[in-house]
């Protein structure tokens, strides 16, 4: 490790929203450096952009040079490197399918899905898309949008996919309201036969609802103690998503997709 560089980071990391602007002699004296090389270390920073000196106060703040790199990470960060091994890890615990869905216009569009190796298991292709009125994984988006947006998806028509899909205006708007008062969805065998799937909404960093996030797996599998468990690793894995979108600030979709 080169001490000096290490030093002069470490330096550049005391510059934070609490604390933005700071002067030598106030910088030495944090920690407990000689003044005459801390004075070198700002300057160097501030040749180069890094650090911005104020003429009057002479004290040092961040600089445009910095706001560039954010800028540059911002737009090549990949979200789903971070995304990805939540849903790693809930498959695992699990033993079940795993789906992460985002809103698109009218339609539900699958962004990534995790199987497990189990002989029996539930198949989703990322890149397909589904009407949102139908199963756990998208009425739980559905559930969220605003209400003239519900009212003409289902004059669009429910098309009867099983002989559980809820196609009845009325039960799905009941369903809707269920689902706004639990916070998650839950359906058996309405898109696909024989499939049990637990879904939660996903949020947009300003409130509105992009996505879900979804656990499935054959009936069979899924008694009452397998779908508590399931309950709980969907919400630990919707907290931990929450946290990245809210943290990156970013539409789930483009930077899971584009990012």
């Amino acid at each position: 490790m080169l001490k000096t560089l290490d030093q002069s980071l470490k330096l550049l990391q005391l510059f934070t929203k609490e604390k933005p602007e700071w002067g030598a002699r106030e910088l030495a004296k944090e920690v407990g450096l000689n003044h005459a090389n801390v004075f070198r270390v700002l300057s160097t920073f501030e040749a180069n952009r890094f650090l911005e000196k104020d003429p009057k106060t002479k004290k040092y703040s961040l600089g445009i040079r910095l706001w560039e790199l954010g800028l540059t990470m911002r737009e090549s960060f990949h979200v789903s490197r971070l995304i990805r091994p939540i849903l790693q890890r809930m498959m695992e615990e699990s033993g079940e399918s795993i789906f992460l869905t985002c809103l698109d216009e009218d339609e539900a569009l699958t962004l990534d899905a995790l199987e497990p190796d189990n002989v029996v298991k539930y198949s989703v292709s990322v890149g397909s898309r589904a009407p949102l009125f139908v199963g756990a994984s998208y009425r739980s988006i559905m559930a969220y949008l605003p209400q003239e947006q519900i009212e003409r998806i289902i004059l669009q028509g429910l098309r009867q996919y099983t002989k559980n899909t809820i196609a009845d205006p009325d039960k799905l708007r009941e369903e809707l309201v269920h689902i706004r008062e639990n916070g998650w969805a839950i359906s058996t065998g309405e898109y696909t036969p024989d499939v049990l799937a637990i879904a939660c909404p996903l949020f947009h960093y300003d409130g509105h609802v992009m996505g879900s996030l979804t656990i499935s797996g054959p009936i069979y599998r899924m008694s009452e103690e397998k779908k508590a468990k399931c309950m709980d690793i969907l919400m630990r894995g919707k907290q931990e998503i929450d946290e990245i979108v809210q943290n990156y600030r970013v539409d789930l979709s483009r930077y899971y997709l584009f990012g």
